[in-house]
């Protein structure tokens, strides 16, 4: 172990040439192993992570969310790492220290996602209801760490492991699993608005999101049996995968962050209204209908790579609303399979009537409205049944 070096080994040697790590380890007994490693790793990348997040100039507000979201898991994980690494053997009046914020797990998550797609976004007075349930668990652990040890060995064996530990690890499950459950409902409703507004979605459509928070979903799984165990059973585990794992699933949800496109410029809201109009007793006009098939033929608005409802319905000279309604109803599409019909529709007219030999068919996607490769490949396929050089061949 570390601790077994002497002062005088370490003084004889050139202090440039020793890792800060292994002075804290000296001062600090730690056992090493791959779960204190990995744990270590991951708390100070999430620390890491949160600084640029919340210095980011993209999604401003969002990353500030997202970046106390790995804030508070890092330090809930520091409790995990010091426990496995003989910290609180060594020094168990560190136990209570002001580093869980658990309850914040779940409102950060959604508060992230809300204010990730709504623009312009607003934390309302309301919203701070939210943050309650944190800030009683933060008052009372900052209220344990400065009494004296006496107290607190009290409150563990009286109330803590009997009571309050049920309310915190139950509590922070119960929670979590409701707002992951908004928060994904959330991005369904956005994405099916941002098919119906857009006709270039692949940089807006949170798929990366969604995946994550179905994962963390899953993850929640995991920890309703560590709670049948411990509650029923008065079972634990000796393991900690589950922090581990989550821990990683924090750091991707922040990688993700940082890389995610600018959305201040998409403005969805979760009370537009023409995403809440139902259907029933809406009336098609023909002629609007035409209008819109033949303004497309003739004045191609689908070259236009950025081409959004709001920009076709100005072209029209039409409420957006009613060239939505008449998009979905009457052609029964989205406004996205709409737009991207025709520019697949002029990419196979060009591939006929040009010298293919001299443009590639990315050039061609191009000047067809198409304005990624990736998107390109993924509509040709979807709305043709086979890759663009497939077809072409």
């Amino acid at each position: 172990m570390f601790n077994k070096f002497k002062k005088e080994e370490i003084s004889k040697t050139d202090c440039t040439t020793i890792p800060f790590i292994l002075i804290f380890l000296k001062i600090m007994p730690i056992q090493l192993n791959l779960s204190t490693l990995l744990l270590g790793m991951i708390i100070s990348q999430g620390f890491f992570a949160a600084v640029i997040l919340w210095f980011s100039n993209s999604n401003k507000n969002s990353n500030r969310f997202l970046s106390l979201l790995l804030i508070s898991i890092s330090f809930w994980l520091a409790d995990s790492f010091m426990r496995l690494a003989g910290i609180y053997n060594e020094n168990p009046n560190w136990y209570f220290m002001p580093i869980f914020y658990s309850f914040g797990f779940g409102p950060l998550i959604y508060f992230y996602v809300k204010s990730l797609i709504s623009h312009p976004f607003e934390f309302k007075k309301l919203d701070y209801l939210h943050f309650i349930p944190v800030c009683i668990q933060a008052a009372l652990y900052f209220y344990l760490r400065f009494q004296p040890y006496e107290f607190k060995k009290w409150f563990w064996e009286n109330v803590h492991y009997t009571i309050t530990y049920r309310i915190e690890f139950d509590g922070t499950w119960i929670s979590l699993l409701i707002y992951l459950l908004l928060s994904i409902k959330l991005i369904i409703r956005y994405q099916h608005w941002l098919v119906n507004n857009y006709s270039e979605v692949s940089k807006f459509k949170l798929n990366w999101l969604k995946i994550i928070l179905g994962i963390l979903l899953l993850l929640s799984l995991q920890w309703l049996v560590e709670i049948i165990l411990r509650d029923y059973f008065n079972l634990f585990f000796n393991y900690d995968y589950s922090i581990q794992l989550l821990g990683i699933i924090a750091l991707v949800l922040g990688i993700g962050g940082i890389r995610q496109a600018n959305l201040t410029v998409v403005g969805f809201q979760k009370t537009t209204q023409d995403t809440e109009q139902k259907n029933i007793d809406f009336v098609i006009d023909d002629g609007i209908l035409k209008l819109i098939s033949e303004w497309m033929d003739k004045e191609k608005s689908f070259l236009n790579p950025t081409l959004t409802l709001s920009d076709f319905s100005k072209e029209l000279k039409l409420n957006p609303k009613i060239v939505s309604k008449h998009i979905n109803i009457g052609l029964k599409k989205s406004f996205n399979d709409f737009v991207n019909e025709y520019r697949v529709a002029e990419v196979k007219r060009k591939m006929k009537s040009t010298d293919i030999e001299k443009f590639t068919l990315l050039a061609i996607a191009y000047e067809s409205g198409f304005n990624s490769k990736t998107t390109f490949n993924r509509i040709f396929k979807d709305l043709t049944g086979s890759t663009p050089s497939e077809y072409l061949g």
